[in-house]
């Protein structure tokens, strides 16, 4: 009996098999596809299970918030940058998961890309006005200039980790190859395939997606669609889809939902997982 991951790869394989002959008969296949941004009403928004222990700093001109190991022995020279959803610094869980990367051993920046207006979380403002005033044209040069200075003080190994809208900017640092490893949960905004095809061109680092199963932005099927473009990546690529939650789920949980605890903890186990297995291993062989 063929063992179920090998049978999935074989299918992938398969597809995209037939997918390159259409293209060559002129056959439009996969239509590109931009990934929703999950309404504000569709976030779980609860009460903080804890106080936040970082310190907001202006880093390259910047405001950013910033938690480092409590014990202080931490590698100085690499960082986790948490690129936030939409709702930013005032969503107390963006802090709280800052300060869970600190906890592991990792000094943690989640820079305000947002320049001090991220989307109100009782979706008061319209959505589609609201982009159009916090586009990539001007969150871009935000956390290129935190990335820019980290790096000048000596934090040469910077880690991504890209939660829905902030998922978009993992893509993007990815396909410019500006981090050493990337993650993302539920990521929004982005364009499938399009986007993938241009990490598969360009991109030499790994990269790790959790999705969910309840999303209503990265669906299960254009999830599929960004397997079936990444099944040849040869830097690594993992893909986890985690069951019985939505959009939002490795950000904020609902205390009282054991399956919505228990996503938001694997998904963070398994970016931790992978952001290690990164730092601590060459490319080669992923």
């Amino acid at each position: 009996m063929i063992p179920w991951y090998l049978l999935r790869t074989l299918m992938m394989h398969a597809r995209l098999s037939l997918l390159s002959a259409a293209l060559v008969l002129g056959a439009s296949v996969v239509q590109a596809a931009i990934v929703p941004q999950v309404d504000a009403h569709d976030h779980y928004f609860g009460p903080a299970d804890s106080t936040p222990v970082g310190k907001n700093y202006t880093i390259g001109g910047v405001n950013t918030y910033v938690s480092k190991p409590a014990a202080g022995s931490y590698a100085k020279d690499t960082a986790v940058v948490v690129l936030m959803d939409i709702f930013g610094l005032p969503k107390v869980d963006n802090q709280l998961l800052t300060d869970h990367w600190a906890s592991v051993g990792y000094q943690a920046y989640a820079p305000d890309y947002f320049g001090g207006e991220p989307f109100p979380q009782d979706g008061s403002v319209n959505q589609t006005e609201w982009f159009t005033h916090h586009g990539e044209d001007v969150t871009t040069p935000l956390l290129v200039s935190v990335l820019k200075t980290l790096k000048r003080n000596g934090i040469t190994k910077i880690a991504a980790t890209g939660y829905c809208f902030g998922g978009l900017y993992a893509v993007r640092l990815a396909q410019n190859n500006s981090v050493v490893v990337s993650t993302m949960a539920h990521p929004s905004r982005l364009s499938v395939p399009s986007d993938f095809e241009t990490v598969l061109a360009q991109s030499t680092i790994p990269i790790q997606i959790h999705s969910a199963e309840l999303d209503t932005g990265l669906t299960p099927a254009l999830a599929e669609q960004v397997d079936e473009v990444m099944v040849d990546y040869e830097h690594g690529y993992n893909h986890t889809a985690h069951a019985g939650v939505g959009h939002g789920f490795a950000v904020s949980a609902n205390a009282s939902d054991p399956v919505a605890v228990a996503a938001k903890e694997a998904a963070f186990q398994g970016s931790l997982s992978w952001i290690e297995k990164a730092l601590a291993k060459s490319h080669t062989g992923w």
